[in-house]
C-alpha cells in the first residue's frame, strides 16, 4: 500500500499568511485617502504595469541564472573539472558578497542604464545559491547508488540523468527557490539604474515623503516574495521523489 506523503506545514501555512497580508492591504487601500501622486502611482493600470515589470525582471534573471548555474554545477562535479570547483564557487561568492546597489551601479559604466543592466547585475548577484546547491545536491548522492547504476550498464550520462539528478533535485530546487526570493527583493534596487520595478514606489515614497507609496511598495514586494517562495516550495515538493523528502 502506498503511503500518503505528509504535507509540510509551510505548504499550507504560508498561503494563510499571504491571504491575511493581502486582505489587510486591500482593506487599508480601500480605506485610505491618496494624494494625486499616490493615486497616479497606485491606480490599477500603473500598478499592474509596475508589478508585471518587477515579475519580468525577476523571471528573466532567474531563467538566465538557472541556465548558467545548473549546467556549470553539474560540470564542476565531473572528475575532469573537479579541481576548478573552488575557483568557480569563490568567483560566484564575490557577486553575492558585493553590495547589490554597488554591483548594479558598477554595471551601468559598462552597459548603461535600464532593463538589460539590471538583469546582468541580478544574475551575478543570485548565481551562488543555485550553483552551490547543484554541487551539494550531486555530491550527496550515495556513491554506491552511482556504482550500482554503472554496474548494470548505465553510461556516465545516463547515470547522471536517471540517477544523480533525480536524487539531487530537492537540493537544486531549494537553491532555485532561494535565488528567486533573493531576486524579488534585490530587483527593487533596479529603480536606481532606470529599470521599472516595485522599487519605484518605494523610492518615490521616500523622495517625495509619501509614506503610503512606501508602504504599498514594501507590502507588495513582501507579498510577491512570499507567493514565489510558496510556489517554489510546491514545485520542490512535487519534484522530490517519494522516499527522498
Amino acid at each position: 500500500m502506498n503511503r500518503v506523503r505528509r504535507v509540510p506545514i509551510d505548504v499550507w501555512f504560508e498561503p494563510l499568511i499571504i491571504v491575511v497580508i493581502g486582505i489587510g492591504y486591500v482593506l487599508w487601500y480601500q480605506g485610505s485617502t491618496f494624494t494625486a501622486t499616490e493615486q497616479a502611482s497606485l491606480g490599477w493600470a500603473n500598478l499592474q504595469t509596475t508589478i508585471l515589470a518587477h515579475i519580468r525582471l525577476t523571471v528573466v534573471a532567474t531563467l538566465i541564472v538557472v541556465v548558467v548555474a545548473i549546467p556549470l554545477g553539474i560540470a564542476l562535479t565531473r572528475p575532469a573539472l573537479q579541481r576548478l570547483e573552488p575557483v568557480a564557487v569563490n568567483i560566484a561568492n564575490v557577486g553575492q558578497a558585493a553590495p547589490a546597489v554597488g554591483l548594479l551601479v558598477l554595471f551601468t559604466f559598462w552597459l548603461g542604464t535600464g532593463f538589460r543592466t539590471a538583469v546582468v547585475g541580478l544574475v551575478v548577484y543570485a548565481i551562488l545559491p543555485i550553483l552551490q546547491n547543484t554541487i551539494v545536491g550531486l555530491r550527496q548522492v550515495d556513491h554506491r547508488t552511482i556504482e550500482a547504476a554503472r554496474g548494470i550498464g548505465f553510461s556516465a550520462a545516463r547515470t547522471l540523468v536517471q540517477v544523480e539528478l533525480p536524487l539531487a533535485v530537492p537540493v537544486i530546487l531549494n537553491g532555485v527557490r532561494t535565488a528567486l526570493v533573493i531576486l524579488v527583493g534585490t530587483a527593487t534596487l533596479s529603480t536606481f539604474i532606470g529599470a521599472t520595478s516595485l522599487g519605484t514606489l518605494i523610492t518615490t515614497g521616500v523622495t517625495l515623503f509619501l509614506p503610503k507609496l512606501l508602504i504599498s511598495g514594501a507590502v507588495l514586494v513582501g507579498l510577491l516574495a512570499l507567493i514565489i517562495d510558496w510556489l517554489g516550495r510546491l514545485v520542490e515538493l512535487a519534484a522530490t521523489p517519494r522516499g527522498v523528502s
